[in-house]
């Protein structure tokens, strides 16, 4: 079993920075993916941005550039550290977790307004 634990999101204004964070825990084996995603209201969950055990990534086009995905495996943390923030980036960004399951943290609003 596994639990993800999200934190880091709050109200930024436009142009700014945040860094989401994922902490893991529970047997999480060796080969698994890690992923960001987010909803907005009335929106389906979509993508932002997922990574391997293996260290691949890869991002929506709409984030390309600006978030960037990376993994500490001490702190057994995923961070999606987000630059550049953009109103249509305000969303409950959510981690997930897989490998035979699929696993979810609870979400964390991520507000970016004026």
């Amino acid at each position: 079993q596994v639990q993800l634990v999200e934190s880091g999101g709050g109200l930024v204004q436009p142009g700014g920075s945040l860094r989401l964070s994922c902490t893991t825990s529970g047997s999480i084996g060796s080969i698994y993916t890690m992923g960001w995603y987010r909803q907005a209201p009335g929106k389906q969950r979509e993508l932002v941005a997922t990574i391997t055990s293996g260290g691949s990534t890869n991002y929506a086009d709409s984030v390309k550039g600006r978030f960037t995905i990376s993994r500490d495996n001490a702190k057994n943390t995923v961070y999606l550290q987000m630059n550049s923030l953009k109103p249509e980036d305000t969303a409950v960004y959510y981690c997930k977790f897989t490998n035979t399951r699929q696993y979810w943290g609870q979400g964390t609003q991520v507000t970016v307004s004026s």
